[in-house]
Parts: structure tokens; sequence; C-alpha cells
């Protein structure tokens, strides 16, 4: 996997966390154990520090960047395929949907789900236990039964997946 110092600061990542082939750690990104970084996704941590807190994963194709402080994604978190999370906090088994967008100084709460496409703007509290909804992401609704399945099941779904990608992918000729 592509990692790369920047000005003294190197990518850490815990022996027990997982980085696709493809995925890039530039700066100062901290990988924790059980987390997984997927295809394609850019964690750049060039102005301040990115935080993959343990068990959570960043899909394929997001990009990952932060102003002078941290960019954190909290424990068992999910933040989905093609996500843009900038300079934010994205709290506890929170899950970003696909193609969503959390931007600077933005705190994502536990438990909530950002629906696809949705932008959360800068400097906005989405309360934990929602559902984050539009662009901008000013609605903020109760979540339904499904929702909830996806928030609590995703993260260890993803730790298995990452299991079974550690253990059998193999470059092809």
């Amino acid at each position: 996997m592509p990692m790369f110092a920047f000005e003294g600061k190197t990518p850490q990542v815990h022996p027990d966390a997982w980085i696709a082939p493809t995925a890039t750690l530039i700066g100062d990104v901290v990988v924790e154990k059980g987390a997984s970084v997927w295809y394609g996704a850019v964690l750049r941590a060039d102005f301040g520090r990115i935080l993959i807190r343990e068990g959570s994963n960043v899909q394929d194709n997001s990009v990952l960047h932060v102003g002078d402080g941290v960019c954190e994604v909290g424990p068992d978190a999910t933040v989905g395929h093609s996500c843009v999370v900038h300079d934010c906090t994205v709290g506890e088994k929170a899950l970003i949907g696909n193609h969503a967008t959390v931007l600077d100084n933005a705190t994502v709460g536990a438990r909530t789900l950002v629906a696809a496409g949705s932008t959360v703007p800068p400097n906005t509290d989405v309360p934990s236990d929602v559902v984050a909804v539009g662009s901008p992401a000013k609605k903020f609704l109760p979540q339904s039964e499904s929702a909830r399945g996806w928030v609590e099941h995703n993260a260890e779904i993803y730790r298995q997946l990452a299991r079974r990608h550690a253990e059998t992918i193999k470059p092809v000729d």
C-alpha cells in the first residue's frame, strides 16, 4: 500500500488493521486496531492529524483531509464509498452514506446515519441517533428500524470482510 511520510510525520497503522493495497496514507495518519481503509481511499494528513479509531472503516474511493486540527472517524464508524470527510468529527458507530460529504468543523453524533449524497455543512452539529438528510443536511429524522440495523452492524460486517480480503486477495498477472 502506498504510505508516505510528510515533513517528518509518518502514517501509523496498527498490526491488526487492514489497509487495501491501493489505499494511500500520507502524513500524520493513525489507523487503530481492527480498522480498515479500502481500495482507492486517500487519507492526506499534511496540515493536521487523521484518526481512524478502532474497528472503523473507510470505504473505496473516499477522501479524508484535515486542516490544522484533527479529523476523527470514531470507533466502529463507517465512511461509505466515495465520501469526502474534511476536517470534522464522525462519532462512534456513525455511518456516512455513499457519496456524502462532511465539511470543516462539523460533528456527526454517535450512531447517526448521514444519508447517501447528503452534505453536512461546516460547523454543523448533527445530533446522535438520527438520520441527517439533504444537501445541505438540515433535516434530522428519527431512524427507521432498517437504518438502525445498518448503523449497528455495518462495522462488524466490514471487519469480517477486511479479514477475508487480507487472507485471500492476490495480484493477477
